[in-house]
């Protein structure tokens, strides 16, 4: 299993057709939450992710700043059911990071953290920036990390 992180135009057909079922089978179906996943912001991001016998078992994406957010922000990560629980989020967001300060030279990462997540985000150092609010009737709060 090796990790591969595209921009957009370097996505294969099938990767993103990959990417985009997973994240549908775990934010929309999974939680149970009808929004619009496709949301415009994949064409300008950075995908990190992980593949195995063709399926996604980790992801996330990287926007830069003003692509939604003020700051550079990091999004839509997730593990595959199965996969949870083997510190694979560890390294994928280890990765990312390490990419964010060493490639792209940011100091600065923004996260739209679901709350449960809050304890594992502080872990890498990232802060809670508000109070908890309801996003898609899930509990959310904004963090930023430093890096300075």
């Amino acid at each position: 299993m090796t990790w591969q992180l595209k921009r957009f135009e370097a996505l294969t057909a099938d990767e993103l057709y990959n990417i985009l079922k997973e994240r549908v089978d775990v934010f929309v179906v999974e939680q149970a939450c009808p929004y619009p996943e496709v949301d415009g912001h994949d064409k300008v991001a950075y995908h990190l992710y992980q593949e195995q016998n063709g399926e996604i078992i980790a992801y996330l994406r990287i926007l830069p700043a003003g692509s939604p957010h003020p700051h550079l922000s990091i999004g839509r990560v997730l593990v595959k059911k199965n996969y949870r629980g083997q510190g694979m989020a560890t390294e994928l967001l280890q990765r990312a990071l390490d990419f964010i300060q060493h490639e792209l030279k940011e100091t600065m990462v923004f996260i739209q953290a679901q709350e449960y997540l809050q304890e594992f985000y502080t872990s890498f150092g990232f802060q809670p920036i508000s109070e908890t609010y309801l996003e898609d009737h899930i509990p959310h709060l904004d963090m930023i990390l430093s890096m300075e």
